[in-house]
Parts: structure tokens; C-alpha cells; sequence
């Protein structure tokens, strides 16, 4: 990494798998949100998301919104109200929409017994029309996965698997409290596909504890033999303040900035040169895969599952804390799962945070996704297209200027291009120049590597 560019490597600055970002949300009533659903067309594709926040341990790079159970009950409670939530959220909505993603995230999602999760997706049937092409994906956890499990899953429809893998190498697995030896991925891939689940999804890491170049490239080397469709490559983003297990991982343990970096690049040039394709500035996927296809044909999207082929506007939440986009704005489900219990049972939707976007938010929102997405934007033109003054975000000239004199973009008038390698690393922070709410000084967002 040239020395000009560790600045943006240490920026903390917002994914962008939303516009504004959740950092933004305020109070939101329960009417506003059922005004959105009532007014949602009949022949419109919308997607679900659907939150599972439970685990058997906790991993202590994790991010996510989890509770760590150690038998059934309190899952097979929030079974029940997750089917009662469905119901409510069909009511609400007035007619049988079509979903043509379904996404199961975590949490583990596959901690719901077989039975539970066959019902819960027969559940979804009775009120929403799944597509016949629909992408219906879950996380989960290879360590628990049984082959019981993953035969409740084809039976229910799932057509892709997204697998936590993070690092092979013991020493690391040790240090992040995620013991996951290879056999048991290999073990997970082989009932899987035996199974009829073909597409298959990998999240890998890098910036954990003890992490070096070498384990780096022993874990996506062997990630790679097992040949997924897609590989996400997430940075650890070390936040002890906000979840306090992370407390555990001693700063001195983590790699620094240029190792982050290093290690980043490392693990995109060994998947370029098995023939995976670069997708934004932390997916990969085969040549053939919908993703690679959509980012070549600029079709690709972001949202809150990160780079999708998903191109509904819409995306509905259920369960604790799950967050919607409708064309209005965001919505957040109530986080605390008492309160969404005790919502659900009194018959409310549990919508307690979200955010009204306004005609300049869509228009800046599209214009960051371009970035992301397509690594250009002819600002004029995207201007022209919004019905705006083509120098409407003009705004932004002096940050991107900034950018092309570090050379991670080419500015032709208005027009940017991200300059290839470098540039990808830092889509993130290309994107911000956009973005009329984010205050460097006053972030809370992992940094850009």
C-alpha cells in the first residue's frame, strides 16, 4: 500500500449496504410503516429477510446481533412468535406479494430444530408467493450442521447455502473461539450438495488475531478446493466498545494497517488466479455466477446482505432487530427480544426505529450504489437521469479531487472512474464523497481496510 493512501485504510467510514445508514435512524411509528405496506403494488417482487439471533457460543470476532442458548426452549419460543409474525406482516400488507429472495441471517439460523424450519418456510407460502426463480439462502454454522438439517432445508426449497468458514488455521481458530477443523466444511459442502443445494456461499476473514499472510493464504487455498460459487472476504472489525466479548481480543494481537491491507490483496490475487471475479471490494465469484454476470451487465445491487442480484426494491424484516427497505425509507424491527415478543403477542408490528427518505437521499443513494457497484458514475449523466442539474453533485468535486491526486481514481470532467487495483480497496471510501451526512471526526464505522 502506497504511503498516500494509509489515510483512507484508517478512515472509519460506512459500508454503504444502505443510504442513508442505519446510523441515521430515529423513532418511526407502527402506522407509517403499515401505510408503506398497504401501499406496496401487487405485482411487485419484494424480498425477505428473516433474523434467527441465536448461537451455541459465542464467536468473538462477531458482529452481529446474537444471544448465546444452551438448550431449545427459548428458540422454540421465538419460533413461535416468528410464525405469528408472519401473519400480522400478511395482514398488514393486504394481498399475497412475491418474494424473489429469501434470506435466513444470523445469528445461526440453522439452530431452529428441522421440524420448526420446514414449517416456518410452509408458513411464508400461506401468506407471501415464492417465485419460480426465487434465491431462498441461509447462513449457518458448519459446526452444528447435521445432515438431518440440511435435508429439512432442500425440503423446504433452500437453494443456497452461505457457510461461516472465517480462517482454517488452528491457532487463529483458537484465538477468535470458533474451533472449525476443514473436514467439518467439506463434511457441510458434500450433504449439501448431495442434498440438491448447489449454490454455495463462503465467508472468509482477514485482520483476526495471529493472522498472518500464511494463514491467509492456507485458508482461501483450501476454501478454494471446495469450490463455492461465491466468497465474501470481510475485514474483522475490531469494536470492543460496542460489543464487549470482543474485549477478549487484545489489540497487540490484531495485524496492523499495512498487514490488513497485505492480506486483503493477498487473499483477491490468489482468487483472480483461479479464475473467480472481483466483485466490489469484498465479494468473489465464479465466471458463470449470477453475481459476476450482474456486475458485468451492470445489473449488480447492495443492500443489507452486501452485494446481491437481488433487484427488488423492497426488502421486508422478520424477527428481532431485522432491518426492511421499502421505497419510502428503512425500517427496524424492535432489538430487545422481550419487547418483540410482548409486540408480536399483542398483535403489532414490531417496527420501532427507521428512517423517511427524501427525493435527494434517492438520488445520492443511487449514485453511491453505482460507485460500489459498477467502479464508475458519469455524474452528469446520473444527474440528467434524476431530473437534477448536472451539477448537483458537484459537492463532492473537492473530496474526489482529493482522491485522484492519491491515484485511486480518473476524474474526465465529471465523470470517475476507480483506478484498478488500488481503487477497489478504497470503493468505500470513494463512495463517502457522496454522502451528505457522514462526519468523518464523529464516525462509528469499521475502518476502510
Amino acid at each position: 500500500m502506497k504511503t498516500q493512501h494509509l489515510k483512507y485504510a484508517t478512515t472509519e467510514v460506512p459500508r454503504y449496504t444502505s443510504y442513508p445508514t442505519a446510523a441515521q435512524f430515529g423513532d418511526l411509528s407502527t402506522q407509517t410503516y403499515r401505510d408503506w405496506l398497504g401501499a406496496l403494488k401487487r405485482d411487485e417482487p419484494i424480498s425477505l429477510y428473516v433474523h434467527v439471533p441465536f448461537c451455541h457460543e459465542m464467536c468473538w470476532y462477531c458482529g452481529c446481533h446474537t444471544t448465546i442458548v444452551s438448550g431449545y426452549d427459548r428458540v422454540g419460543t421465538y419460533f413461535k412468535t416468528l410464525m405469528r409474525e408472519v401473519e400480522l406482516l400478511g395482514e398488514a400488507i393486504g394481498h399475497k406479494p412475491r418474494v424473489s429472495h429469501l434470506h435466513f441471517g444470523g445469528g445461526t439460523p440453522t439452530i431452529l430444530s428441522p421440524e420448526h424450519f420446514g414449517k416456518f418456510v410452509a408458513q411464508i407460502a400461506e401468506h407471501f408467493e415464492f417465485l419460480s426463480d426465487a434465491d431462498l439462502a441461509v447462513e449457518m454454522d458448519p459446526r452444528t450442521l447435521s445432515a438431518e438439517m440440511v435435508g429439512a432445508l432442500a425440503d423446504a426449497g433452500i437453494n443456497r447455502a452461505s457457510l461461516g468458514v472465517q480462517d482454517f488455521s488452528p491457532h487463529v481458530q483458537a484465538n477468535i473461539h470458533r474451533i472449525q477443523p476443514f473436514y467439518i466444511v467439506d463434511r457441510s459442502v458434500k450433504w449439501l450438495r448431495a442434498a440438491g443445494i448447489k449454490a454455495i456461499n463462503f465467508d472468509l476473514m482477514y485482520g483476526l488475531p495471529y493472522q498472518k499472510l500464511s494463514d491467509v493464504e492456507r485458508t482461501v487455498t483450501r476454501a478454494l478446493s471446495l469450490e463455492p460459487d461465491r466468497i465474501a472476504m470481510f475485514g474483522y472489525a475490531h469494536v470492543p466498545w460496542f460489543k464487549k466479548h470482543m474485549r477478549v481480543i487484545k489489540e497487540e494481537s490484531l495485524p496492523d494497517t499495512l498487514e490488513r491491507y497485505a492480506e486483503a490483496q493477498l487473499a483477491a490475487d490468489l482468487m483472480r488466479e483461479h479464475g473467480y471475479e472481483e466483485i466490489g471490494f469484498d465479494h468473489y465469484a465464479k465466471p458463470d455466477d449470477a453475481m459476476s454476470i450482474a456486475a458485468r451487465d451492470g445489473s449488480l445491487k447492495r443492500n443489507f446482505q452486501g452485494y446481491t442480484v437481488d433487484e427488488a426494491d423492497t426488502m421486508l424484516g422478520l424477527g428481532a432487530s431485522s432491518i426492511g427497505q421499502m421505497q419510502n425509507g428503512y425500517v427496524q424491527n424492535a432489538p430487545n427480544l422481550k419487547e418483540w415478543r410482548e409486540i408480536v403477542e399483542s398483535g403489532q408490528l414490531t417496527v420501532r426505529r427507521g428512517l423517511l427518505i427524501n427525493d435527494d437521499d434517492r438520488f445520492r443513494r443511487a449514485a453511491i450504489e453505482k460507485v460500489m457497484t459498477d467502479l464508475a458514475l458519469d455524474m452528469e449523466g446520473h444527474c440528467k437521469e434524476y431530473g437534477q442539474p448536472v451539477n448537483a453533485l458537484d459537492d463532492a468535486l473537492d473530496k474526489l479531487k482529493g482522491l485522484e491526486k492519491d491515484g485511486l481514481i480518473e476524474l474526465d470532467g465529471r465523470k470517475v472512474k476507480v483506478i484498478e487495483p488500488q481503487g477497489r480497496r478504497f470503493l468505500r471510501s470513494i463512495a463517502a464523497s457522496f454522502d451528505q451526512y457522514w462526519i468523518p471526526s464523529k464516525s462509528k464505522h469499521s475502518k476502510a481496510v
